[in-house]
This record gives structure tokens, C-alpha cells and sequence, in this order.
């Protein structure tokens, strides 16, 4: 039997996305396909860098493929492509035209660990090969200067515009940059919303797969302003597992759907603690919640991340804990967090269309 490219098609038409639903040929994932007698030799090229799949779908392929008779050798490539979601496309000369994919990372309330969750989401995500931003939008209490251990100041061009800093392979930018530590920001909504519209057109992004928002806590000036100015690709919300943070974190998801703002889905943060020394578990705040307020809601539920002492620790001496101790459960649920993230982010770009809101 001749190998030719319509059997390797058909076979490789077997294997499917366990997100979009689809087989990868008809997705267009099968790349630079080649048949050297018995060798066969393909890319797949996925729609992130961070895919939860990505190894199961290759062998799934090399399988496939290699059950053809004839087939003597298997090669396969797997690159990645990370599609602008469709609000990107719509997006045309507005602020910020070289980004693909802008993810708001929201919580109902304070205190529940939502920025330490944005810079190790972010650090994940740019650990994969993606070109990552982190925007730090809680103007009154910037944090992510800290987290991430940045002090530097941006430089401004000529044409007054901003270079983000760049840190651990991310573009940061941060009112913590421009103010001293002990100053305050006493600002009503105007400035809030110049500061917002500054912080995406003002700066020099260059091109990202993915800008990730650290948002204030609350459904305030801030969240208006971002909505308003950009269509968003979707928000993930942050909760911890108490009764009254979830109850608070619902107000946030109504008001995104309000603002025609996908939710992308529900992390839940400081889920359960577990003693390094004997090993026992501590559900201090409760356990699961987040998730049966997601399922309850139709949410995707991304991920549970643990209460550790140090999560906390890295976040306090600037070197998250996905950057720290990478092999930690700590920093696995993180980067797990950022795959399913991704994973949403990929459904959008290929099936769902954000509308911009306008005042």
C-alpha cells in the first residue's frame, strides 16, 4: 500500500480536542505534513504554548498514524500559534491593536489573593514560550512591583510614551513604578479612567499573545473604565472558599455579564493548607466552594491553589513560587490554573465574539 497524504489526513482526523470539539485536521492544527516512503513526518500546531493537552494529543497522532500499514517512522512537531480572540480582530486601530488576548483577573473583595494568583498566572503563561504582559490596574494599592520584585522605573520615549519593564520574560506596568511607598492615590473616577486609557495606549506593548489585568477589588471606576475602553477577551474571578467571599466574588460575575464581558472562569485561592511537617490537612477557609459556585453557574472552574506559608513568603521577597520552586505543588497548581486559562482563552478565539460596551 502507497502512503498518501488523505490516509494520514484520515487518520489523524481520529484525534480531537478535548476543548474545541474537533478533530485537529479540521481545526487546520495538521502543519507541513511529509511522506518519505515509510517515515511520516507532521507539525500540529496548537492554539497556545500552554495547552493542558499538549502531550496526549501527540501521542494520540503518533498512534494514529503509525497504525497505517506502510508507516515505518513517526516525526511529530508540536508548535503553537496563539489566535487573537475575536474581540482582537474588531479591534482595528483602537488602543491597543498588537495585542491578542486581554484577560481581566477580578475578585469581589479584598484579601483574597488575586494579584500574587495574576503575576504566577502571568509567570506561567510566560514560561511556556507566550509573550506575556501584566498590567497592574489596582491604582490605590499596587501590588505587583512587589510581588514580582521590579523597582525599576519605565523609561519614557520622546513621544512620551512607555516602555513597560521587563522581568522574568514579562512586560509589567504599574503605578507602583511612579509613586514613593508611603504616598497615597486620592483620585476620583476621571483619573482613574485616564490612568486605565495611559496604562493600554500609552505604552509600548509591542506584540502579546496575552496581557493579563490585575483589577481592585470591587465593581468600581477602575473595571468600568476597561470595559469601556477595550472589548475583553474575558475576566477570571478569584475567590477563596468562604461563604462570604463567594457571595461577593457573584457580584463581580454579574457585573461583567452585565458589561457583555465573558467570564472565563473561577480560581479558587487559599483552598486548603496542609502541614509541611505532619502532612495534615487544614481546610481553614472551607474547600470546594469556588468550585460549586462555578458548576452552579456554568462557569468553567480553572483551579484550586493552596493556602501556603510559601506562597506567601515568595510573593513578599519578589520571586513568586512559580519562578521559585517551579516543581512545588504550590506553583503545579498555578501553572495548571494557566493552562486551563489558556485552554478558555483558546474557546473564545475560535467560538465566541465579546461585544464592546459603550457609555
Amino acid at each position: 500500500m502507497t502512503i498518501t497524504h488523505a490516509h494520514i489526513l484520515q487518520a489523524l482526523a481520529q484525534v480531537h480536542d478535548p476543548d474545541l470539539h474537533q478533530d485537529i485536521v479540521s481545526l487546520g492544527f495538521v502543519k507541513r505534513l511529509a511522506i518519505d516512503g515509510g517515515r511520516v513526518s507532521f507539525a500540529i500546531e496548537l492554539t497556545t504554548p500552554a495547552c493542558p493537552v499538549r502531550d496526549q494529543m501527540k501521542a494520540q497522532a503518533m498512534q494514529a498514524v503509525r497504525a497505517l500499514p506502510g508507516v515505518t517512522q513517526v516525526d511529530v512537531t508540536m508548535t503553537s500559534q496563539v489566535r487573537p480572540s475575536r474581540s482582537a480582530q474588531s479591534r482595528g486601530t483602537s488602543l491597543i491593536p498588537t495585542i491578542k488576548n486581554v484577560v481581566a483577573v477580578a475578585s469581589g473583595k479584598g484579601g483574597v489573593g488575586k494579584s500574587t494568583v495574576s503575576a504566577n498566572l502571568a509567570l506561567a503563561l510566560a514560561g511556556t514560550g507566550a509573550r506575556v504582559g501584566l498590567m497592574d490596574a489596582d491604582v490605590y494599592g499596587p501590588s505587583i512591583p512587589i510581588i514580582v520584585g521590579v523597582g525599576t522605573e519605565p523609561q519614557i520615549t520622546a513621544e512620551r510614551r512607555i516602555i513597560p519593564v521587563e522581568h522574568d520574560g514579562l512586560k509589567i506596568i504599574s503605578m507602583g513604578f511612579f509613586m514613593k511607598a508611603a504616598d497615597a492615590v486620592i483620585w476620583r473616577g476621571p483619573m482613574l479612567h485616564k490612568t486605565v486609557e495611559q496604562f493600554l495606549g500609552g505604552v509600548e506593548w509591542g506584540e502579546l499573545d496575552y496581557l493579563l489585568v490585575d483589577l481592585p477589588p470591587g465593581t468600581g471606576d477602575v473595571q468600568l473604565s476597561l470595559c469601556q475602553l477595550i472589548p475583553l477577551t474575558g475576566a477570571v474571578i478569584v475567590s477563596t472558599p468562604q461563604d462570604v467571599a463567594l457571595n461577593v466574588a457573584q457580584k463581580a460575575i454579574a457585573m461583567f455579564k452585565k458589561l457583555n464581558t465573558p467570564v472565563l472562569g473561577v480560581i479558587e485561592n487559599m483552598s486548603a493548607y496542609t502541614c509541611p511537617h505532619c502532612g495534615k490537612r487544614e481546610d481553614i477557609f472551607g474547600t470546594g466552594g469556588a468550585r460549586k459556585s462555578a458548576e452552579r453557574m456554568g462557569l468553567p472552574f480553572l483551579g484550586e491553589i493552596p493556602l501556603a506559608t510559601v506562597i506567601r513568603e515568595t510573593s513578599d521577597a519578589g520571586r513568586p513560587i512559580v519562578l521559585s520552586a517551579p516543581d512545588s505543588p504550590a506553583a503545579k497548581a498555578f501553572i495548571a490554573a494557566a493552562e486551563q486559562l489558556a485552554a478558555q482563552v483558546s474557546i473564545r478565539a475560535m467560538q465566541g465574539e465579546p461585544v464592546k460596551v459603550t457609555f
